[in-house]
């Protein structure tokens, strides 16, 4: 069945197809009754010996099927279908806070976040446009919107680590990294980080500017509730604050993931960039409905030519 119609009160006209059904059936029965009324039933078969069979219903059947898809074809039905984007803007927000040096993810979160941002850049589409913003204490933008994905690997082998994670400031900065983009041309935020905000900018100021330029925020909480950070002879615990990320993601409209491995991670860019690289659009699919009103029609036709002869 179509999800929606261009013209549902169209669909009205079905009640005269329902009306048609029910005066056929009406006018069968009645014609039974008569049929019996006239001719004892001892005397039926020397009477009628060729009566007709169910199948002499097949004809008024297929008939009332095609209006009711001729009739729904009338009404404008579209549906949902999957396709690929031919241009779109993507914002990749790296978290660039001191707790990125944990192990729990090996090597490290920071360097196994820069191989699978790498591997994620290289696989975009070539229609789309990537930007970088990273965020520590604040957040900036290291490249701005660009096709060239190599721009954005070789800024990641320059990208230094910092204390503080400002997440409000990383979506700030992000929606102002995506409003270079073309009207009509739509833009996605893909944010990592391992933790909740810090400093800087409230988050819910970040959300406003995204829900306000209509961009989702899909967010990727990185790491292990056992992730340590050791400097200066102490150990520092930097668990992955997965709610603070996911009420990111929910609020905007966006998903919201998790990744414990650098497999995982990987495994998560690539459902991402999939997601990106597809749209849903509205088809009309009233040509569907008309042909099958021909098919059932023509089916309609068959027994009437066979009892015609």
């Amino acid at each position: 069945m179509p999800s929606d119609f261009t013209d549902p009160a169209r669909l009205l006209l079905l009640v005269l197809v329902a009306g048609l059904a029910v005066a056929y059936v009406v006018q069968s029965l009645q014609r039974r009754r008569l049929s019996r009324a006239w001719t004892d039933d001892a005397l039926l078969a020397s009477a009628a010996p060729r009566r007709p069979g169910p199948l002499r219903h097949l004809a008024p059947l297929l008939l009332l099927a095609a209006l009711v898809a001729m009739t729904t074809g009338f009404a404008g039905p579209v549906d949902e279908v999957e396709v690929e984007r031919e241009r779109a803007l993507v914002v990749l927000a790296l978290d660039t806070s001191a707790s990125m040096l944990a192990e729990d993810v090996a090597p490290d979160r920071f360097t196994a976040a820069k191989q699978a941002v790498t591997a994620f850049a290289d696989a975009l589409p070539d229609g789309f446009d990537l930007a970088l913003v990273s965020f520590a204490g604040t957040a900036s933008v290291v490249v701005p919107a660009t096709r060239d994905a190599s721009e954005v690997t070789r800024a990641l082998e320059r990208l230094d680590l910092a204390g503080g994670t400002a997440l409000g400031d990383a979506l700030v900065t992000s929606v102002s990294a995506a409003s270079v983009r073309p009207t009509g041309v739509p833009a996605a935020i893909v944010m990592l980080a391992d933790g909740g905000s810090t400093v800087g900018t409230p988050v819910e100021r970040g959300v406003d500017a995204a829900l306000e330029a209509e961009i989702p925020v899909h967010t990727i909480a990185y790491g292990t509730p056992d992730g340590v950070v050791v400097a200066d002879g102490r150990t520092f615990e930097v668990p992955v604050d997965e709610p603070a990320l996911a009420e990111i993601a929910e609020q905007t409209d966006g998903r919201a993931y998790t990744a414990a491995t650098g497999e995982e991670l990987v495994e998560v860019y690539d459902s991402i960039r999939g997601r990106l690289a597809t749209t849903t659009e509205e088809q009309d699919v009233s040509q569907r409905f008309a042909g099958l009103g021909l098919l059932l029609l023509a089916g309609a036709a068959v027994p009437v030519v066979l009892r015609s002869r």
